[in-house]
């Protein structure tokens, strides 16, 4: 009985919680319901979370863009003003940003070439080409570093692997072209500078080497001609006509040579040397007179310049010994007196000087003034030669066998005198 009775206490239990569960119209009471709103609320929170997270990180992404864009920009601007050092740090903090841009290895790599730091320049170069091996920048860029220090080999795989991967690009072909010059390769170059004067037929530069290229395989014609082409494209282009006048004076046409130079003493009228060499010129070609009056000239509106008289008396001095001329000697010494007067007189100045000294008969001083020129740099051997012969003159063996021995070793063999050894012999025969 006493557990019948424990049996239905638990029946009855069981019951009361259900109707406590129910409401009257068999619906489910909130204490119930609370626990099903849970999982929903929480979803709601960690959508909300996600969204802001994503809010978040999206303005970051757009603010390190920004910045990256910004200091490549502030880079570049550096760059434009050759401040390489600012430029250097402006793409190192844009490379923190994104440590796999090919862009901030490319104009940091750049950056460092232009402030001589080749090796650093390397570096960068390397990883840009390694990052994107597609980028016919960072190949030219790496050519450039390479051809700067020497290592022409590399620096032409490096030209080649920009044009196979773009063939349009007449700078690339030059450089290219300069790198076989540079290497002692002139012929290799011929092709390269062809395919740049192709696609840009104003390319002066390119015109110039080539015809340096064409002159060491002594095609003279065609040599000329692509000088021609380089100076109607740039008439201020001093080195190509600089090599048209000696190419025109090699091959006998005087006339277009002495062209030449008119034209760059005209289009540099500040440069005395200009003119200097047209009076030189017309002095190498036996025409005196011309020499004399266009250093005249020379004189007159350059009347402080030391070369110019230097050279004047070079003309006068010139004539003097070939004709026994007593008035050009004298002119001689008067023009080149005054520009050996400093401590800033060259070595050519003094040895002409003492040599007019010597023929004028005041030998003690045409010694002292070529021992000062054999002293400065650079001197030409002749100024050994005329030491010798003052000091052999005034009885001074040692000084006079010292000069001749010197000469003797810097000279060319065909412009030695005959007589030289015998002279040697007797000028050591008087120093025992």
């Amino acid at each position: 009985m006493k557990g019948y009775g424990h049996e239905v206490y638990h029946l009855l239990r069981v019951r009361s919680l259900q109707r406590s569960i129910l409401d009257t119209g068999g619906r489910r009471r909130f204490p119930v319901t609370i626990t099903g709103a849970v999982p929903r609320l929480f979803l709601v929170i960690v959508g909300v979370a996600a969204l802001v997270a994503g809010v978040v990180l999206a303005a970051y992404a757009v603010r390190q863009e920004r910045e990256f864009e910004r200091l490549i920009a502030a880079g570049d601007a550096a760059m434009a003003e050759d401040r390489t050092f600012e430029a250097i740090e402006a793409f190192s903090g844009a490379l923190t940003l994104k440590r796999d841009s090919t862009l901030a290895y490319l104009k940091r790599g750049d950056a460092y070439r232009r402030r001589g730091e080749l090796n650093a320049a390397l570096r960068d170069l390397r990883d840009a080409a390694a990052l994107d091996p597609s980028a016919p920048r960072a190949a030219e860029l790496l050519g450039d570093v390479n051809a700067g220090m020497e290592r022409y080999e590399r620096a032409t795989e490096h030209y080649r692997a920009f044009i196979a991967l773009d063939d349009r690009a007449p700078r690339v072909y030059y450089k290219l072209a300069l790198n076989y010059y540079r290497n002692g390769q002139a012929s290799l170059a011929v092709e390269p500078l062809r395919q740049a004067v192709a696609l840009d037929a104003r390319f002066a530069e390119a015109h110039y080497l080539l015809a340096l290229c064409l002159r060491d395989r002594d095609q003279t014609d065609d040599a000329l001609a692509a000088l021609t082409r380089a100076v109607e494209v740039n008439p201020a282009f001093d080195a190509a006509r600089e090599e048209l006048a000696d190419l025109y004076f090699a091959t006998g046409r005087n006339q277009q040579a002495m062209q030449q130079l008119e034209a760059l003493a005209a289009l540099e009228p500040s440069r005395p040397e200009r003119l200097v060499s047209v009076g030189l010129a017309y002095a190498r070609l036996g025409r005196t007179d011309a020499a004399i009056l266009t250093l005249g000239r020379a004189a007159e509106r350059y009347p402080d310049e030391p070369v110019v008289y230097t050279a004047l008396g070079r003309v006068w001095l010139d004539q003097a010994e070939r004709r026994n001329d007593r008035v050009a000697l004298s002119k001689a010494v008067e023009a080149l007196q005054p520009s050996t007067a400093g401590s800033g007189a060259s070595s050519e100045a003094l040895m002409l000087y003492g040599r007019a000294l010597f023929l004028s008969g005041q030998f003690d001083a045409a010694e002292r003034a070529l021992q000062q020129a054999v002293a400065r740099r650079p001197v030409e051997p002749l100024a050994f030669r005329y030491l010798a012969d003052s000091s052999e003159r005034i009885g001074h063996a040692a000084i006079a066998h010292d000069a001749l021995t010197r000469y003797v070793a810097l000279a060319d063999e065909d412009e030695l005198d005959p007589n030289t050894s015998a002279r040697l012999a007797r000028l050591e025969r008087r120093i025992r």
